[in-house]
C-alpha cells in the first residue's frame, strides 16, 4: 500500500483513518510528516511522499505534525499477519530486542546476519533496525515526559537511550520541540504513573473483549471490573501493574513499573493483547462477505482475538485447561500462583486485588509432578514445557517462527493439535488458526453445514472466524429450548 503513490493519496484526500499507521505522509513545503487522516489542508500530490514507518519519515527529516501527532496511531496491521523475516522483525523491535540486546540479537533471533537484516528493512521499510528503534525509543520519552514528574535524565534512560546528548536530539528531531518545550505544553497534572490512551481502529467491540477477557480470569494475577482489566506483568527490567480500560472509541492504559524501562514493553504488549493494531474492516470485509457469517460480523463488527503479555503463562493454562472448564483451571493453578508466583506490593495491585506474578519458568520446572494436583500426565507436560522454555529451547515471544513453534509444540509428550493451536493463536498472535478440533467449534460448523474445504475462504483470518462461531455458540446455549 504504502509504495503505491496514487492510492496512497486518495486515502489522504478522504482522510481515511483506516490507514493510521499502514502509511505515513511527508509533506515536503513543511518538513512534517502526517497520518492520512490529519484534519490539515490536503497538500498537493508532487509535494507529498509516503512513507511505511513513521522512523523512516523521520530519517528523510520530516518531524511529526504537532496536529494528528502520527506516533500515537494504532501501528501497522501488516506485522501482526506477516510471518516473514520482516515481520518478524518488527514484532521484536516493538518489544524492545534491539535495547536489550542490540541489533546483534535481533539478528539472531532471526537467524540472519546483523548486515542482511538491515538490509531486509532498510530496503522494505526505509529504515534499519537501529533506526526503527531510536523512533519507538523517542515515542516512549514523549509519553512520560507528558505523564510523570521525573526528571530528564530519569526519562532518558528509563526510554532507553544510552545518554542525554541521544535523548534531547532524538526526540528534538522527532518532535521539533526540546523535551523541556515538551513538558511545558502538556495538559494535566502529571501523576508517578504512567498513563497514555492507545488509539484503535474503528469498529472496536470492547463489550466482547472484556467478556473474553472476565471469563478467563486468574484471580491473584488478573482481575476484571466493569470494563476494566488489570494483571500484573512480567518485563524485562522487574514486575509491573497495567489497568486497561476499554470504551468504544479507545483504551485508557495505566502503568505502575518497578523499572521505566519497561513503559514501551508494557505498552507495545497491552496493544498486543487487546489486538489493538488489527485491521477490522479489512477482517470483516473478507468474513462477513461468507454468508454463513455475515449476521455474525453484521450483529459483532470489529471482533478481536485477546493475545498475551506472556507466552509461557499461556502455555501452561491451555495445558491445566485440557478437558476441564476454564474455572476448573484457574482453580488448580490457583493454588500455585502463592507459593511459585512472585509476590507484588504497587499500590495499584492493592487496588484491584493482585497479588502475584505469575510464576516463572523455572518455579515449574522444579516441581514435583506428584504433587501438583493434577493427572501425572498433564503435570509432566507442564515440568517438559517449562524445562524447554528455561533452557531457552522453547521460545514463545512475538518474534518465533510461528509454524515452527507449533511444530516443536506437537513434538512434545502430551500436546496434540488444539492446544498447540491454542497457544499459537494466544500467545503468538497467529491471526490464521481455526481451532476445527474444538468441540464447542466442531459442533458450531456442523451445525451450519460448513465443511472444512469452506473454511479456506476466510483466510488469513481464521482465528477471527473462529471467535465469531465461539460467540454465536454461546448465544445459541443461552437460547431457551
Amino acid at each position: 500500500m504504502h509504495t503505491d503513490h496514487e492510492r496512497c493519496y486518495r486515502a489522504v484526500q478522504s482522510r481515511d483513518a483506516r490507514f493510521d499507521g499502514v502509511f505515513y505522509t511527508g509533506v515536503k513545503t513543511t518538513g512534517i510528516y502526517c497520518r492520512p487522516s490529519c484534519p490539515a489542508v490536503t497538500p498537493k500530490p508532487q509535494n507529498v511522499l509516503f512513507y511505511a514507518t513513521a522512523a523512516a519519515a523521520q530519517d528523510a527529516g520530516f518531524r511529526a505534525c504537532r496536529r494528528c501527532r502520527p506516533d500515537t496511531t494504532p501501528g501497522s496491521p501488516e506485522w501482526n499477519v506477516r510471518a516473514d523475516a520482516v515481520g518478524r522483525a518488527m514484532r521484536l523491535i516493538g518489544d524492545g530486542v534491539v535495547e536489550r540486546e542490540g541489533v546483534e540479537g535481533l539478528a539472531s533471533r532471526l537467524g540472519y546476519s546483523q548486515r542482511h537484516v538491515t538490509r531486509m528493512l532498510t530496503q522494505e521499510l526505509g529504515a534499519g533496525p537501529l533506526a526503527l528503534a531510536r523512533s519507538n525509543r523517542s515515542h516512549a520519552a514523549r509519553v512520560l515526559i507528558e505523564t510523570t514528574d521525573m526528571p530528564m535524565s530519569d526519562i532518558a534512560f528509563a526510554s532507553g537511550f544510552a545518554s542525554i546528548r541521544q535523548f534531547n536530539d532524538s526526540v528534538r528531531h522527532a518532535y521539533a520541540l526540546s523535551p523541556t518545550e515538551m513538558r511545558g505544553r502538556r495538559r494535566g497534572t502529571p501523576t508517578g504513573r504512567v498513563t497514555v490512551r492507545l488509539a484503535v481502529r474503528q469498529p472496536f467491540h470492547a463489550e466482547a473483549l472484556i467478556d473474553f477477557l472476565a471469563a478467563h480470569v486468574l484471580p491473584g494475577v488478573e482481575a476484571v471490573r466493569d470494563r476494566t482489566y488489570a494483571r500484573v506483568l512480567r518485563l524485562p527490567h522487574g514486575l509491573g501493574v497495567m489497568a486497561l480500560t476499554l470504551h468504544d472509541d479507545r483504551v485508557d492504559c495505566e502503568l505502575e513499573l518497578a523499572d521505566l524501562r519497561d513503559t514501551a514493553v508494557a505498552i507495545g504488549r497491552a496493544r498486543r493483547m487487546l489486538d489493538l493494531d488489527a485491521d477490522p474492516v479489512a477482517i470483516d470485509t473478507v468474513l462477513g462477505a461468507d454468508p454463513a457469517l455475515s449476521a455474525m460480523v453484521a450483529e459483532a463488527p470489529g471482533l478481536r482475538v485477546p493475545s498475551h503479555v506472556d507466552g509461557f503463562e499461556v502455555a501452561v493454562r491451555t495445558i491445566v485447561g485440557q478437558q476441564v472448564s476454564v474455572s476448573g483451571a484457574n482453580t488448580v493453578l490457583g493454588r500455585h500462583i502463592p507459593t511459585k508466583g512472585t509476590e507484588v506490593d504497587f499500590a495499584m495491585a492493592q487496588t484491584y486485588g493482585l497479588t502475584h506474578a505469575f510464576p516463572e519458568a523455572e518455579a515449574f520446572a522444579e516441581a514435583d509432578s506428584a504433587r501438583m494436583g493434577m493427572p501425572q500426565s498433564r503435570a509432566r507436560t507442564i515440568i517438559d514445557l517449562s524445562q524447554a522454555v528455561a533452557d531457552g529451547k522453547l521460545e514463545l515471544d512475538p518474534g518465533v517462527d510461528r509454524e515452527a513453534v507449533r511444530e516443536q509444540l506437537l513434538e512434545m509428550r502430551g500436546i496434540g493439535p488444539w492446544t498447540a493451536d491454542y497457544i499459537a493463536m494466544r500467545a503468538l498472535a497467529h491471526p490464521d488458526i481455526l481451532l476445527d478440533t474444538d468441540l464447542v467449534l466442531q459442533r458450531e460448523l456442523d451445525r451450519r453445514g460448513i465443511s472444512a474445504e469452506h473454511t479456506e475462504a476466510w483466510r488469513p483470518w481464521r482465528s477471527y472466524a473462529g471467535m465469531h462461531l465461539w460467540r454465536a455458540s454461546a448465544a445459541y446455549e443461552r437460547t431457551p429450548a
